[in-house]
Protein backbone atom coordinates (compact mmCIF):
# COMPACT_ATOMS: atom_id res chain seq x y z
CA UNK A 1 0.00 0.00 0.00
CA UNK A 2 1.09 3.86 -0.84
CA UNK A 3 1.19 6.65 2.06
CA UNK A 4 1.89 9.98 1.88
CA UNK A 5 4.85 11.31 0.15
CA UNK A 6 5.67 7.61 -2.08
CA UNK A 7 5.55 9.02 -6.01
CA UNK A 8 3.46 6.63 -7.76
CA UNK A 9 2.69 6.69 -11.71
CA UNK A 10 -1.20 6.73 -12.25
CA UNK A 11 -3.67 6.21 -14.95
CA UNK A 12 -7.18 8.01 -14.71
CA UNK A 13 -10.09 9.51 -15.87
CA UNK A 14 -12.32 12.42 -14.38
CA UNK A 15 -15.96 13.01 -14.82
CA UNK A 16 -18.66 15.09 -14.17
CA UNK A 17 -21.21 13.59 -11.77
CA UNK A 18 -24.04 12.63 -14.27
CA UNK A 19 -21.87 14.26 -17.23
CA UNK A 20 -19.15 14.06 -19.61
CA UNK A 21 -15.32 13.16 -19.41
CA UNK A 22 -13.11 16.72 -18.21
CA UNK A 23 -9.61 14.60 -17.91
CA UNK A 24 -8.33 11.53 -18.44
CA UNK A 25 -5.08 10.05 -19.09
CA UNK A 26 -6.14 6.94 -20.54
CA UNK A 27 -5.67 6.94 -24.45
CA UNK A 28 -8.53 4.90 -25.50
CA UNK A 29 -10.83 7.04 -23.59
CA UNK A 30 -8.97 10.11 -24.98
CA UNK A 31 -9.55 9.04 -28.37
CA UNK A 32 -13.47 9.24 -27.53
CA UNK A 33 -13.04 12.56 -26.71
CA UNK A 34 -10.89 13.77 -30.02
CA UNK A 35 -7.79 13.96 -28.40
CA UNK A 36 -4.98 12.33 -29.93
CA UNK A 37 -3.59 8.83 -28.41
CA UNK A 38 0.44 10.74 -28.21
CA UNK A 39 -0.99 13.77 -26.37
CA UNK A 40 -1.93 11.73 -23.35
CA UNK A 41 -0.05 9.48 -20.68
CA UNK A 42 0.11 8.11 -17.10
CA UNK A 43 0.76 11.18 -14.47
CA UNK A 44 3.59 10.93 -12.18
CA UNK A 45 2.56 12.66 -8.63
CA UNK A 46 4.03 12.70 -5.12
CA UNK A 47 1.26 11.58 -2.44
CA UNK A 48 -0.20 14.34 -0.30
CA UNK A 49 1.74 17.26 -1.80
CA UNK A 50 -1.11 19.32 -3.91
CA UNK A 51 -0.49 17.81 -7.44
CA UNK A 52 -3.82 16.19 -7.63
CA UNK A 53 -7.62 17.97 -6.05
CA UNK A 54 -7.24 17.45 -1.94
CA UNK A 55 -10.22 14.91 -2.38
CA UNK A 56 -8.21 12.68 -4.96
CA UNK A 57 -4.48 13.16 -3.40
CA UNK A 58 -5.93 12.18 -0.35
CA UNK A 59 -7.81 8.76 -1.47
CA UNK A 60 -4.48 7.75 -3.01
CA UNK A 61 -2.93 6.50 0.73
CA UNK A 62 -3.44 3.25 1.65
CA UNK A 63 -4.03 1.90 -2.24
CA UNK A 64 -2.66 -0.81 -3.74
CA UNK A 65 -0.73 -1.05 -7.27
CA UNK A 66 -2.87 -2.72 -10.27
CA UNK A 67 -6.46 -2.28 -8.50
CA UNK A 68 -8.78 -0.57 -10.13
CA UNK A 69 -10.67 2.04 -7.83
CA UNK A 70 -14.06 4.35 -8.27
CA UNK A 71 -13.72 7.53 -6.27
CA UNK A 72 -17.12 9.79 -6.11
CA UNK A 73 -15.87 13.85 -4.26
CA UNK A 74 -18.18 16.53 -3.18
CA UNK A 75 -17.42 19.91 -4.68
CA UNK A 76 -16.14 20.29 -1.38
CA UNK A 77 -13.00 18.18 -2.15
CA UNK A 78 -12.98 18.12 -5.89
CA UNK A 79 -12.38 22.05 -7.23
CA UNK A 80 -14.50 24.07 -4.39
CA UNK A 81 -17.55 25.33 -3.85
CA UNK A 82 -19.10 28.36 -6.53
CA UNK A 83 -17.79 31.53 -4.85
CA UNK A 84 -20.08 34.53 -6.29
CA UNK A 85 -17.14 37.32 -4.83
CA UNK A 86 -15.64 35.72 -8.03
CA UNK A 87 -18.44 36.99 -10.53
CA UNK A 88 -16.86 40.08 -11.78
CA UNK A 89 -18.79 43.24 -13.66
CA UNK A 90 -15.56 44.81 -15.83
CA UNK A 91 -16.42 47.80 -17.83
CA UNK A 92 -16.02 46.60 -22.03
CA UNK A 93 -13.43 49.74 -22.86
CA UNK A 94 -10.89 46.94 -20.76
CA UNK A 95 -11.63 44.43 -23.28
CA UNK A 96 -11.46 46.32 -26.23
CA UNK A 97 -8.50 48.19 -25.34
CA UNK A 98 -6.56 44.21 -25.85
CA UNK A 99 -8.87 43.90 -28.68
CA UNK A 100 -11.18 41.11 -27.53
CA UNK A 101 -14.09 40.90 -28.69
CA UNK A 102 -15.96 39.44 -25.31
CA UNK A 103 -18.85 37.16 -26.13
CA UNK A 104 -20.99 35.09 -23.88
CA UNK A 105 -19.46 31.39 -23.22
CA UNK A 106 -15.65 32.99 -24.30
CA UNK A 107 -13.37 31.21 -21.94
CA UNK A 108 -9.90 33.97 -21.65
CA UNK A 109 -7.21 34.14 -19.01
CA UNK A 110 -7.63 37.44 -17.54
CA UNK A 111 -5.10 38.27 -14.67
CA UNK A 112 -3.50 34.63 -14.59
CA UNK A 113 -6.70 33.44 -14.16
CA UNK A 114 -9.32 32.18 -16.46
CA UNK A 115 -12.46 33.57 -16.48
CA UNK A 116 -16.02 32.77 -18.63
CA UNK A 117 -17.66 35.43 -20.13
CA UNK A 118 -21.59 35.35 -18.73
CA UNK A 119 -23.26 38.37 -20.60
CA UNK A 120 -22.61 41.82 -22.18
CA UNK A 121 -24.46 44.58 -21.68
CA UNK A 122 -24.65 48.46 -21.65
CA UNK A 123 -20.40 48.69 -21.50
CA UNK A 124 -20.14 45.72 -18.84
CA UNK A 125 -19.10 42.27 -19.05
CA UNK A 126 -20.41 39.69 -16.27
CA UNK A 127 -16.93 37.43 -16.41
CA UNK A 128 -16.86 34.42 -13.86
CA UNK A 129 -13.37 34.10 -12.49
CA UNK A 130 -14.58 30.44 -10.82
CA UNK A 131 -13.11 27.39 -12.10
CA UNK A 132 -15.61 25.59 -14.86
CA UNK A 133 -15.38 22.82 -12.55
CA UNK A 134 -16.53 24.46 -9.05
CA UNK A 135 -19.48 23.33 -7.27
CA UNK A 136 -19.81 20.30 -9.31
CA UNK A 137 -19.71 16.72 -7.92
CA UNK A 138 -16.65 14.60 -9.50
CA UNK A 139 -16.21 10.93 -10.13
CA UNK A 140 -12.03 10.06 -10.83
CA UNK A 141 -11.69 6.54 -11.55
CA UNK A 142 -8.07 5.44 -11.28
CA UNK A 143 -4.88 3.08 -10.92
CA UNK A 144 -1.70 3.12 -9.63
CA UNK A 145 0.50 1.89 -12.55
CA UNK A 146 3.82 1.90 -9.80
CA UNK A 147 5.26 2.65 -6.88
CA UNK A 148 8.43 4.84 -8.32
CA UNK A 149 11.52 3.59 -6.03
CA UNK A 150 14.65 5.41 -8.38
CA UNK A 151 15.56 8.55 -6.79
CA UNK A 152 16.43 10.91 -9.86
CA UNK A 153 13.44 9.49 -11.29
CA UNK A 154 11.55 11.07 -8.38
CA UNK A 155 13.33 14.42 -8.44
CA UNK A 156 12.78 15.10 -12.10
CA UNK A 157 9.31 13.99 -12.05
CA UNK A 158 8.62 16.22 -9.39
CA UNK A 159 10.19 19.29 -10.84
CA UNK A 160 9.16 18.67 -14.25
CA UNK A 161 5.01 18.98 -12.98
CA UNK A 162 5.75 21.79 -11.47
CA UNK A 163 8.27 24.01 -13.79
CA UNK A 164 7.17 22.03 -16.90
CA UNK A 165 11.19 21.42 -17.31
CA UNK A 166 14.27 18.45 -17.29
CA UNK A 167 17.00 19.81 -15.45
CA UNK A 168 20.78 18.13 -15.01
CA UNK A 169 21.68 17.38 -11.83
CA UNK A 170 23.41 14.69 -9.28
CA UNK A 171 23.04 13.49 -5.57
CA UNK A 172 26.63 14.42 -3.42
CA UNK A 173 26.49 14.08 0.19
CA UNK A 174 22.58 14.51 0.97
CA UNK A 175 22.74 17.54 -2.01
CA UNK A 176 20.97 17.53 -4.93
CA UNK A 177 23.60 19.59 -6.86
CA UNK A 178 22.20 21.20 -10.33
CA UNK A 179 24.07 22.56 -13.26
CA UNK A 180 22.43 25.59 -14.11
CA UNK A 181 23.04 28.50 -15.65
CA UNK A 182 19.60 30.18 -15.52
CA UNK A 183 19.20 32.52 -12.43
CA UNK A 184 15.47 32.20 -13.10
CA UNK A 185 15.35 28.95 -13.15
CA UNK A 186 17.84 28.68 -10.39
CA UNK A 187 15.23 30.71 -8.17
CA UNK A 188 12.52 28.52 -9.01
CA UNK A 189 13.95 25.48 -8.13
CA UNK A 190 15.70 27.20 -4.89
CA UNK A 191 11.62 27.79 -3.86
CA UNK A 192 11.67 24.04 -2.98
CA UNK A 193 14.30 23.45 -0.61
CA UNK A 194 11.63 22.91 2.14
CA UNK A 195 10.26 20.50 0.27
CA UNK A 196 13.40 18.54 -1.37
CA UNK A 197 14.53 18.41 2.46
CA UNK A 198 10.84 17.01 3.71
CA UNK A 199 10.17 14.62 0.66
CA UNK A 200 13.90 13.54 -0.23
CA UNK A 201 16.22 14.33 2.99
CA UNK A 202 18.44 16.31 0.24
CA UNK A 203 19.67 20.30 0.52
CA UNK A 204 19.76 21.81 -2.86
CA UNK A 205 22.68 23.31 -4.18
CA UNK A 206 23.66 24.26 -8.00
CA UNK A 207 26.98 24.89 -9.94
CA UNK A 208 27.23 26.50 -13.28
CA UNK A 209 26.67 23.89 -15.92
CA UNK A 210 29.82 25.38 -18.24
CA UNK A 211 32.03 24.54 -15.16
CA UNK A 212 30.48 21.42 -14.68
CA UNK A 213 30.99 20.36 -18.08
CA UNK A 214 34.53 21.38 -17.86
CA UNK A 215 35.94 19.42 -14.32
CA UNK A 216 34.20 15.90 -16.18
CA UNK A 217 36.43 16.35 -19.32
CA UNK A 218 39.56 17.41 -16.77
CA UNK A 219 38.72 13.88 -14.93
CA UNK A 220 37.84 11.97 -18.31
CA UNK A 221 41.19 13.21 -18.77
CA UNK A 222 43.40 12.00 -16.01
CA UNK A 223 41.89 8.30 -16.12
Amino acid sequence: MVKKNDFVEIEFSGRVKDGEIFDTTIKQEAEKLGIRKDDVKPLIVCIGQGMLVSGFDKALEGKEAGKEYNLELSQKDAFGERNRGLIKTIPLRIFLEKEINPKPGLVLALDNMLARVIAVSGGRVITDFNNPLAGKDIIYKFKILRKIENLDEKISSFLNFFLKKKFEFEIKDKTAVFKIDDKMYESAIGMFRGKFKEIFNLEIAFEAKQKAEKAEKEEAIKE
